[in-house]
């Protein structure tokens, strides 16, 4: 169909309100118009559906346009119902939800040729009926909308996506456009190869969000860290990401609470409510959606300024995706993810079960998204890295790693160890083996491998196993090193890293960034968590109460951190407390801290406050929900009543661990619970002692992944923080 260009600016005009059109997008409906396969990776908010719904609007016949989700539908089709003013059945959306009176509305303004676009879901094409209907009309060209769920190895695969090509057959042939804004080079060649469009051209935008700023916090107190964030930006609309459909409705829940308007989205909840809520958010009656992955595909809502990830996603293509909707406008768009290593473990328990091959590619794809959130090189680097494009600036200067960089290194030595290893191996190995392998770890796979004879086994056991992962990494991304998708991350050395072998040059590699449990990795992260919350602590203040604890630990024979931690110490710089109550209100300060130590410290704040005039921010508090003070209640009663702990977590339906998460919960609240009954039953005398003692003269924090570290192998972590727990009500407390 011949249309000429200024029928296209003409028809942009008309329907859209645009004077011009958006990088490829001209080329793209042009070479659609002409009869052309196309297979379109544009980044979320580049303008992918304006390219094949203005081309339906002009051409003859209509636009079939295959999408994932219902619930997205009839917000398309309002939006192409808006454009086009006074004709309704200009589009239409054809899935489970209809009646049988809006079907037969359908099929009559289709078989009038009213319709342009029909939006169908992958299962309702399928059907027998519904392939008869489309028999009757011409089809204009059909639309593979988020295309990624063809491949397995994309991040939201669907099945029945890779029955579309067959279908289309069924139906008539017509072009295919399939478009997706996140698709690694292997799941390219699968969509294409898939939907039988070898010879469609490729039109590829940049996967540069130049307006994004990425973030990776430590996972140590995320729900007190997203409230303060929220309400230090009130009023911008923002989505928080959950894997669980549990988390999704408790922290909804929790923002209500506390004062945030926050509605909850996921598959669990009836369509009526899932429309509502999310009608809600695009009308701005609230502010934050908390949703499970199945939210925001196709959401047009352009000024989403922050997107959180309360738990690390399953892959680095959901991750930019869902980032992705943030700041469509081209403004302000903050990606904070919260990350801890427990979670991926969790996550890798989530894939037993499921077939071998699937597993493989799963844990493949987790590895990628660990050493994504490990990194401390360039976050846009390493994210267009993944997707095959290559960012050349060194600082992007709107990430954490660029803002505050780690210490560089020479890593020559290192890149060559990894080159050297690789190429006496007979066979290739993953990434994690062959990080094994140099820091001298122990497992089966290098016992059956007799990989614990080569020569280089243990040759870099001066560091770690995450240290020699991120080398590889780093190799990776400057080309030096591939690994090999389809057999699930094998690693191999290039003709460049060939040649860095036979002549070596100056490698500039970053160090790793170490992830604690429970607290703050460091003073810069302190920093980046500070700075993206709107604002860090007074530093003048907080140099001023480091100093004053540090006089009161001397004075007192204890730990610093026992006194009050960095994290405390960071939110007083913040919020200039000056009574017992607002210092309860601080990270990490019960009511027993406060009383014990806080005397001192809110007399060093109110003489600073009033000397240099500082109008004070109104107090930080976050809201509890009451089924936590529930259990806490009868945890603290049945400990009173000297119950084994077994039994308590039982009578509650938890595990040993979750029981321990809640007890500790209460003991930073500033309740003194006596566990000595339940310890002298299930530990040794000279253990109690050996750990309190390490609690009470060594430790530098009460962080339980140093103590596991800093102990010897023959502590379990259970007996650790008991001891702790000890430690923290008859000291610290």
């Amino acid at each position: 169909m011949n249309i000429d260009s200024a029928m296209l600016h003409s028809k942009l005009k008309e329907f859209f309100g645009f004077d011009s059109f958006k990088a490829d997008q001209e080329r793209i409906i042009r070479h659609l118009t002409d009869g052309n396969n196309a297979f379109v990776l544009m980044p979320t908010g580049g303008g992918k559906s304006l390219c094949y719904q203005l081309p339906a609007l002009v051409m003859e016949g209509t636009a079939i346009v295959i999408s994932p989700l219902i619930a997205l539908m009839k917000n398309q089709v309002d939006a192409i119902r808006g454009f086009v003013a006074g004709n309704d059945g200009i589009a239409h959306f054809l899935n489970s939800s209809l009646s049988k009176a809006q079907i037969a509305e359908v099929r009559s303004d289709l078989l009038s040729g009213a319709t342009k676009l029909l939006y169908v879901a992958p299962e309702s094409l399928t059907k027998a009926e519904n392939v008869a209907m489309l028999k009757e009309i011409k089809i204009s060209f059909y639309a593979v909308d988020e295309a990624h769920c063809i491949s397995e190895w994309g991040h939201d695969f669907r099945p029945e996506y890779r029955r579309i090509r067959n279908i289309i057959e069924e139906i008539g042939v017509s072009p295919i456009i399939a478009l997706t804004a996140t698709a690694t080079p292997k799941v390219q060649s699968d969509i294409i190869k898939n939907l039988g469009m070898t010879d469609a051209t490729v039109f590829k935008s940049s996967f540069n969000r130049p307006n994004l700023y990425y973030e990776i916090r430590d996972k140590s107190d995320p729900k007190r860290d997203i409230i303060r964030y929220i309400r230090q930006n009130p009023g911008k609309s923002g989505i928080i990401y959950c894997l669980s459909r549990k988390k999704v409705e408790e922290l909804a829940e929790l923002l209500n609470i506390n004062g945030i308007k926050a509605a909850p989205y996921h598959a669990g909840l009836d369509a009526k409510t899932r429309a509502e809520n999310q009608d809600k958010f695009l009308m701005e009656e609230v502010d934050v959606i908390v949703a499970t992955i199945a939210f925001g595909m196709g959401i047009d809502k352009p000024d989403v300024r922050f997107v959180i990830h309360y738990d690390i996603p399953k892959s680095i293509e959901g991750y930019y995706q869902e980032t992705g909707r943030a700041g469509r406008d081209g403004k302000e768009g903050q990606c904070i993810t919260f990350y801890s290593y427990k979670d991926i473990q969790k996550l890798e328990k989530f894939m037993q079960g499921k077939p071998i091959a699937e597993q493989e590619i799963g844990r493949q794809l987790l590895m990628d998204t660990v050493a994504y959130a490990e990194s401390n090189s360039c976050r846009r680097r390493l994210l267009l890295n993944y997707f095959g494009e290559t960012y050349q600036t060194e600082n992007c200067g709107a990430c954490d790693n660029c803002l505050h960089p780690k210490r560089q290194f020479d890593g020559r030595e290192e890149m060559a160890m990894v080159i050297e290893l690789i190429k006496t191996l007979p066979e290739k190995f993953k990434m994690e083996h062959l990080a094994n392998i140099l820091a001298g770890e122990m497992n089966s796979i290098i016992k059956s491998y007799k990989h614990d004879k080569l020569e280089l086994y243990g040759a870099g056991k001066d560091h770690s196993v995450r240290f020699w992962n991120a080398v590889i990494h780093q190799g990776l991304i400057l080309h030096l090193l591939h690994k090999d998708i389809e057999s699930y991350g094998l690693i191999s050395v290039t003709p460049d890293g060939e040649e860095f072998f036979r002549n070596p040059y100056e490698l500039k590699l970053t160090e790793e960034r170490e992830f604690a449990e429970g607290e703050d990795d460091d003073d810069d992260m302190a920093a980046v968590a500070a700075a993206a919350r709107g604002g860090g602590g007074d530093p003048q203040l907080l140099a001023m109460l480091k100093d004053l604890r540090k006089d009161v630990a001397r004075k007192l024979k204890l730990q610093p951190w026992v006194i009050f931690g960095d994290p405390s110490l960071e939110d007083m710089s913040i919020m200039y407390p000056i009574t017992i109550d607002e210092l309860k209100n601080c990270q990490g300060v019960g009511e027993g801290k406060a009383r014990k130590f806080g005397k001192a410290f809110l007399e060093l704040i109110a003489r600073y406050v009033e000397e240099n005039e500082i109008a004070r921010p109104d107090d930080f508090v976050m809201k509890t929900m009451v089924n936590k003070s529930v259990n806490k209640v009868y945890i603290i009663q049945s400990v009173d009543r000297k119950l084994p702990l077994e039994d308590i977590a039982d009578a509650k339906g938890m595990e040993m661990e979750e029981l321990l998460d809640e007890i500790e919960a209460i003991v930073y609240s500033g309740t003194k619970l006596n566990l000595d009954y339940y310890i002298e039953q299930t530990l040794d005398d000279d253990v109690v002692e050996e750990i309190f003692d390490y609690f009470h003269d060594e430790a530098e924090s009460d962080s339980l992944a140093d103590a596991m570290e800093d102990l010897s192998d023959d502590f379990d972590e259970l007996e650790v923080r008991l001891v702790r727990i000890k430690f923290l009500c008859e000291v610290a407390n």
